[in-house]
């Protein structure tokens, strides 16, 4: 005998519940970073409303308001401005600010490179500070992440160069992923 159910809640049975979780399966991360990416770079403002979808998306990443220059499987160029609320007492902007700003670099050209049945999350983050921070600092990324999901965890360090406006370095980081498949 069935267990009585709900009024209006949906009969399901075990043998149905697994088919409709695969059936609204979730895409992966990358997948809905290149999907985004994809419809709304070519827009007029399109590339500040991914970049502020990105900030949605994590929430304390979008706390630098950093802007996404450009995106592509591997690469990634982020810049964010000076503003108050991320200054540090030296006039300059916060180390922990710009180790976000490398994070999200790394991040994007890391998943964007990433195979739909693949899953990435970063587990290191490290960086070497060379000057002050000021002004618009811009955040490079050229990683080569596995192409294909691997049959278990594989680390992976993407490197990530900052630059204030004169060109000058301020930063490098290193953030470490853990790319492994989806699932």
């Amino acid at each position: 005998m069935a267990e009585p159910q709900r009024m209006g809640a949906p009969a399901t049975t075990e043998a149905a519940r697994p088919a409709a979780r695969s059936r609204g399966a979730k895409p992966s991360a990358g997948a809905r970073v290149r999907r985004a990416w994809e419809k709304l770079s070519p827009l007029p403002g399109g590339r500040w409303l991914f970049s502020r979808a990105v900030g949605f998306m994590a929430p304390y990443t979008g706390t630098i308001r950093a802007r996404v220059v450009e995106l592509e499987p591997g690469f990634c160029r982020v810049e964010m401005r000076q503003r108050w609320r991320l200054g540090n007492p030296f006039g300059s902007i916060h180390a922990v600010a710009l180790l976000n700003l490398a994070e999200e670099a790394s991040g994007l050209a890391t998943l964007f490179a990433l195979p739909d049945d693949a899953r990435g999350i970063v587990t290191g983050l490290a960086i070497d500070f060379e000057k002050k921070a000021r002004g618009t600092i811009t955040a490079t990324c050229r990683t080569d992440p596995p192409r294909t999901a691997p049959p278990e965890p594989v680390g992976h360090v993407a490197q990530v160069e900052l630059h204030d406006a004169a060109g000058e370095r301020v930063a490098t980081a290193r953030a470490t992923w853990t790319i492994a498949a989806a699932g």
